[in-house]
C-alpha cells in the first residue's frame, strides 16, 4: 500500500475538510447577515413592544336629553386620592431596607441561642411588606383629612403591580366635594398622593324616570377587542348600561377610547410617554320624555305602588313612563354600595312596573269585548241589557259591582258604569274565541317592543288552547264571563293597555310605542298606521259616546272631568294576588281631545296589603287628570 502523507497539499481528505469549512463558514456569514439586514424591522419591532405600554383612556358617555332639551343624564367629575407606583419607589427600597435590617437582627439574637437554629428572612415576603406599609401610611394620611378608615389587601396591592402597574392605584373612592377641597388644601405639593380624576354618571333629576333611564355599570374592557399588536395593555374600567336607555343605547352613548404609549424602564415603570391619543365623549340621545309631564306624574302618584304611561297618539312616542317605588339614580352612581342594594331590593323598586310585571285589567278591557260586540253585530244603538246586580252561569252567580243592579243598561251606560253584567251577557254571545281574537288585533298577545331591555313575556291571553295546556283543563262558560270583564286568566302590562287605548284613539289596531323624539330627529311623519279597528262611523261614535261618559255625573271616572277638554276612557278595578297576598288594582285608560286625540293615558295602581281598596274613578282617575290638565297647560293651550 502507497504510504498515506498527510502533509502533502493534494491530499484530498484536506481539501474536502477546508471545502465544508469553507461553505459552513459561508452558510453562517450569510443567515448572519440576513438576520442583521432583512430581519432588521422584526427585531427592532420585538425591542419596542417589549418596552412599550399602553394605557387605554375610556371616553365619557354621551348626555341623555328630554324631548324639550333638558339634561336628563350627564357626567360629573369623579375624585379619588391615589398614587403612582413609580413615584414610591424610593420609599418602597428604603422600607425594605429598614425590614432586611430588622431581619437580620433577629437572626443575629437567634443564632447567639445555640438551642436556636438561625433563620434566614423570606425576602419575597418582605418585599411585598415594605410596600404595603408604604401604601398604608399613605392611606392613614388620606384618613386624617378625610375621617375614612381603610385598608388595602396585600393581595390587591400584588395585582394591582403584576397587572395595572402604570394605572393609579386608587386608595379613596369617590371623594366627595369636602374631602376633595381638604386634600387640595392639606397635602404637600410634591405628595405622591393624587387626585385621579375620572367621569361618573349624573342625573340632575334624581329619581324621575329612574327605570326609564336606567343606570351604568363599571366593568372589565373586553380583552377581546384590544389591539393584538404585542404591546402590553392597562386598561381602566369602563361604563355599560345596566338597565332602561343607558342599556338599549349603550353602543350609541359609550365613548370612544383614546390611549397614552409609554416607554417603560427594565422594571416595567414609565419613563417617557411616546403617543397620546384623547378620548371622544359618545353620542348625545333625545329622548321622547316630557321631564315636566313625568314630574307630574310622579308626584300624583306618590309613594304608592304602581305606573303610569302617557304616549302620543300620532306617534307612539312615550312623554312619560313611571313606575314606582324608585329610586334615585345618583345613588348607583359611580357603584351601587351594597346597603343601597338591599334597600332598593327589600322595596320590590328594581322592577318597572311598566313593561316588567302584567296583571289582570279589570275593566279596561271591556273596550275589547265592546269593540268585538259591534263587529259581530251584537251590539247597537238598541241593544240593551237587564242588570238586576247578578248574573248566572250554569250554577254560578257572578256579580256586578252595583250590588242592587243598574237596571236596563246599552253600551253606552255600561261603558260609563262599567256594568259587569252587560259584559258578561255579550261576551257569553260572543264566545272565547272571538274575544281572543279581538285582543290580538290589539297585539295584547305581544310584548310591545319598546326600547327597554327585559320586557316581559308572561302575558296570557286565554283561549282554550291554552287553558288545556296550560291548566290541564277544559274551557268553561264561567271562564269566557272573567274575561269579558278583564279577570280570570288576563294578564298584561301598563304599557299594553296604554298601546291599546292610543290605538283606539286612531281608530287603529297597534301602537308601537318609542323612547326616542322622532319628532326631533327629523320624522315628523313617523306615524303609526296599524290596521284599522273594523268599526263603521256609527259604531266608533256609540264606543266613544260611553267612554266620554265614564267623566259624567254617572259615569265611574266623574272624578276625571276637566272642563273645556273632552275626554274618553276608561276605569277599571281587578284583583291579584301579590306579596302573597290578594290585593286588588285600580286603572285608568283613557285620551283627550275627543275629537282630535294628542295624548293616550294609562295609569296602574297595585295595593300592597289587604285592607286597601284601590278603585279606577278614585284612586287611578285623578293621577290621569294632573295628567291631562298638565298637558292641557303645557300643549293645548298655545
Amino acid at each position: 500500500m502507497e504510504n498515506y502523507d498527510i502533509k502533502r497539499r493534494d491530499n484530498p481528505r484536506i481539501l474536502l475538510f477546508l471545502w465544508l469549512n469553507l461553505i459552513l463558514t459561508s452558510l453562517l456569514l450569510l443567515g448572519l447577515a440576513r438576520q442583521q439586514f432583512f430581519k432588521k424591522d422584526t427585531y427592532e419591532d420585538m425591542e419596542r413592544r417589549q418596552t412599550e405600554r399602553r394605557i387605554f383612556l375610556p371616553g365619557p358617555r354621551g348626555d341623555i336629553y328630554d324631548r324639550n332639551g333638558n339634561l336628563l343624564v350627564g357626567n360629573r367629575p369623579h375624585y379619588s386620592a391615589s398614587v403612582i407606583l413609580d413615584d414610591l419607589r424610593p420609599e418602597f427600597r428604603k422600607e425594605y431596607s429598614k425590614l432586611i435590617r430588622s431581619a437580620r437582627s433577629q437572626i443575629e439574637v437567634e443564632s447567639a441561642d445555640k438551642r436556636t437554629p438561625a433563620r434566614l428572612p423570606d425576602y419575597y415576603q418582605l418585599k411585598w411588606e415594605a410596600r404595603t406599609n408604604v401604601i398604608q401610611k399613605y392611606l392613614d394620611i388620606i384618613e386624617s383629612v378625610t375621617q375614612r378608615s381603610s385598608t388595602l389587601k396585600e393581595s390587591k396591592i400584588i395585582r394591582h403591580f403584576n397587572e395595572q402597574l402604570l394605572l393609579p392605584l386608587p386608595l379613596t373612592q369617590d371623594l366627595n366635594a369636602s374631602e376633595y377641597a381638604q386634600l387640595i388644601e392639606r397635602l404637600p405639593v410634591h405628595s405622591p398622593i393624587n387626585i385621579h380624576t375620572s367621569s361618573a354618571r349624573y342625573y340632575p333629576y334624581k329619581e324621575l324616570a329612574a327605570h326609564t333611564l336606567g343606570y351604568v355599570q363599571n366593568v372589565n374592557p373586553d380583552l377581546s377587542l384590544l389591539p393584538k399588536d404585542g404591546i402590553k395593555n392597562f386598561t381602566y374600567k369602563t361604563k355599560i348600561g345596566k338597565t332602561g336607555i343607558e342599556n338599549t343605547f349603550n353602543k350609541n352613548l359609550m365613548g370612544q377610547n383614546g390611549y397614552e404609549i409609554w416607554q417603560v424602564d427594565p422594571l416595567g415603570y414609565q419613563n417617557k410617554q411616546l403617543e397620546l391619543k384623547p378620548p371622544k365623549q359618545g353620542n348625545d340621545l333625545i329622548t321622547s320624555i316630557d321631564i315636566e309631564l313625568q314630574k307630574v306624574a310622579e308626584i300624583a302618584l306618590g309613594k304608592r305602588t304602581g305606573a303610569a304611561i302617557a304616549l302620543d297618539v300620532e306617534t307612539g312616542e312615550v312623554l312619560t313612563l313611571v313606575s314606582h317605588p324608585n329610586f334615585d339614580l345618583n345613588d348607583l352612581s359611580p357603584y351601587i354600595p351594597q346597603n343601597t342594594f338591599n334597600e332598593i331590593n327589600d322595596a320590590g323598586a328594581w322592577l318597572n312596573r311598566a313593561v316588567q310585571l302584567s296583571y289582570p285589567p279589570g275593566s279596561t278591557f271591556k273596550l275589547i269585548t265592546a269593540i268585538a260586540g259591534l263587529k259581530a253585530g251584537l251590539i247597537d244603538e238598541s241593544t240593551t241589557v237587564n242588570c238586576p246586580g247578578v248574573y248566572r252561569v250554569g250554577n254560578r252567580i257572578y256579580h256586578c259591582h252595583q250590588k242592587n243592579g243598574h237596571g236596563t243598561v246599552n253600551l253606552e251606560k255600561a261603558i260609563a258604569a262599567s256594568c259587569n253584567v252587560f259584559f258578561y251577557d255579550i261576551g257569553l254571545k260572543l264566545g272565547i274565541d272571538k274575544i281572543n281574537a279581538e285582543a290580538k288585533h290589539f297585539n295584547l298577545n305581544e310584548p310591545t317592543g319598546i326600547e327597554l331591555p327585559y320586557e316581559t313575556k308572561r302575558i296570557v291571553i286565554p283561549s282554550k288552547s291554552w287553558k288545556r295546556k296550560t291548566i290541564g283543563n277544559g274551557w268553561t262558560p264561567g271562564d269566557t264571563a272573567n274575561t269579558a270583564i278583564g279577570q280570570g286568566f288576563l294578564l298584561v302590562t301598563p304599557l299594553q293597555m296604554a298601546c291599546t287605548i292610543a290605538s283606539i284613539a286612531r281608530d287603529e289596531t297597534h301602537t308601537q310605542p318609542t323612547l326616542l323624539a322622532v319628532t326631533r330627529n327629523g320624522s315628523e311623519n313617523h306615524l303609526q298606521n296599524s290596521l284599522p279597528t273594523g268599526l263603521s262611523a256609527d259604531q266608533r261614535n256609540l264606543l266613544l259616546k260611553g267612554m266620554q261618559g265614564v267623566t259624567s255625573s254617572i259615569g265611574t271616572g266623574r272624578l276625571i272631568h276637566i272642563k273645556d277638554l273632552p275626554i274618553a276612557g276608561k276605569t277599571g278595578t281587578a284583583d291579584f294576588r301579590a306579596h302573597g297576598k290578594e290585593v286588588n288594582l285600580a286603572w285608568y285608560v283613557g285620551f283627550a281631545p275627543i275629537n282630535n286625540p294628542k295624548i293616550a293615558l294609562a295609569v296602574m295602581v297595585e295595593g300592597t296589603k289587604e285592607s286597601d281598596n284601590y278603585h279606577g274613578g278614585s284612586t287611578a282617575g285623578p293621577i290621569a287628570k294632573d295628567l291631562f290638565l298638565a298637558y292641557q297647560k303645557k300643549y293645548l293651550k298655545r
